[in-house]
């Protein structure tokens, strides 16, 4: 990709963000919970994969 086409498709997301956080707030920190949610349970499911292995 070249540099304006990352800056335009970086403005894009952002514009987007920006966008559906003021349209509707509460889906927006729905999404956001759900993704912390999403990136904890990976956490968690590390953690077991590697206490398996050293056992």
């Amino acid at each position: 990709m070249t540099d304006v086409a990352k800056k335009s498709v970086t403005f894009l997301v952002l514009a987007f963000a920006a966008f559906y956080l003021l349209t509707q707030p509460e889906n927006a920190a729905n999404a956001i919970g759900g993704a912390f949610e999403a990136i904890g349970n990976a956490f968690g499911q590390l953690m077991r994969f590697l206490s398996a292995l050293a056992d």
